[in-house]
């Protein structure tokens, strides 16, 4: 019964945030100085339109229409399944919000396991190397690269790798000509290696530090003590008594830090010019796509509050994290042996 209350409240919570996102997002448009057509007709062009052509473009990109009017329409439209047209795509929003998602997916994922599993093994290494050149090297980068903005260190990588130093391209997902059928896997991945760099490098920081104060905090413990006056020390130490209690706050941050890589690949892929989620977000907002831009954020917070929501590391890795009571009955055990 406690399960299902629990997972009441965060369908609750979940349908909640989703509803405030799209209301802030529409209120956000409607505020926006930004003229549909003139940004994807031009000037030039209205001025030469009849002025029934001008009314019926007005009624395409839904100009005049009232906020709460466009907000129930689009509230009723998802609540039968249809997040509507793009604007720009002509085609249904869904469509091609799978098109783009696609493309970020391997951007997204080869991020995502890059910062945590470096960010880790640097977290482990600065805590075991604690108070030393290693330890004050490591929290030196983590700091400086906390306040680095995305896009700044996707441009300083795009400059040296691609410009000064050819070695990867300059940007998209696939080789320019390439038909689709002809791509492989490793040229998606050749193609998604600097702009997962980016986003990894930038969400390395948060892990690594984190990692090692939990790491220092189990160091300090009673069974690791007790285990260091059995005479073990040094990686077998830390690998074998503090990695399980290790495990469950370093999931939980991990999976935590989807949205913040959902939220830099916006730029990243901007800037490298990666044809992804990130980058139909931006053009839908500067082309005043409106059912693409509200249907992109709203399935972009869906996917960070599913990764992140509690008890989904805990589903994943079970009864992986230990309590101290057992490690000392393991020890007991293996000292009786």
């Amino acid at each position: 019964m406690s399960r299902m209350k629990w997972f009441g409240r965060s369908l609750l919570h979940l349908i909640l945030l989703l509803l405030a996102v799209s209301l802030v997002s529409f209120l956000l448009v409607s505020m926006s100085p930004v003229d549909p057509l003139q940004t994807n007709v031009g000037q030039t062009a209205l001025g030469s339109m009849a002025p029934e052509q001008i009314e019926k473009l007005q009624a395409y990109w839904g100009v005049g229409v009232p906020v709460w009017k466009r907000f129930f329409n689009w509230i009723s439209g998802i609540c039968h399944g249809d997040f509507g047209i793009s604007l720009l795509y002509r085609r249904p929003v869904l469509e091609v919000i799978a098109e783009k998602a696609s493309a970020s997916v391997w951007l997204l994922l080869s991020a995502w396991l890059f910062s945590g599993i470096v960010g880790i093994f640097l977290g482990i290494a600065a805590a075991a190397k604690r108070g030393k050149w290693a330890d004050r090297l490591i929290t030196g980068y983590c700091i400086v690269i906390a306040g680095t903005p995305s896009f700044w260190l996707a441009l300083v990588l795009l400059l040296l790798f691609t410009v000064q130093l050819p070695v990867f391209p300059i940007g998209f997902s696939v080789p320019v000509g390439m038909a689709a059928d002809e791509v492989s896997l490793a040229d998606r991945l050749y193609h998604a290696f600097l702009p997962a760099c980016t986003l990894g490098l930038t969400g390395i920081s948060s892990i690594a530090m984190h990692t090692r104060e939990k790491v220092i905090e189990i160091l300090e413990s009673d069974y690791v003590l007790y285990a260091r006056a059995r005479g073990e020390s040094g990686w077998r130490l830390i690998f074998r008594h503090g990695l399980r209690n290790l495990l469950l706050p370093v999931i939980t941050l991990q999976f935590g830090s989807i949205s913040e890589i959902f939220g830099g690949s916006v730029l990243v892929e901007q800037v490298f010019s990666y044809p992804g989620l990130g980058q139909a977000a931006v053009t839908a907002g500067l082309g005043s796509d409106i059912p693409l831009l509200y249907g992109g954020s709203v399935n972009e917070k869906n996917a960070a509050d599913i990764g992140s929501c509690p008890g989904v590391d805990g589903f994943l890795i079970g009864g992986a994290s230990l309590k101290p009571e057992k490690f000392r009955k393991i020890i007991e055990v293996s000292k009786r042996e």
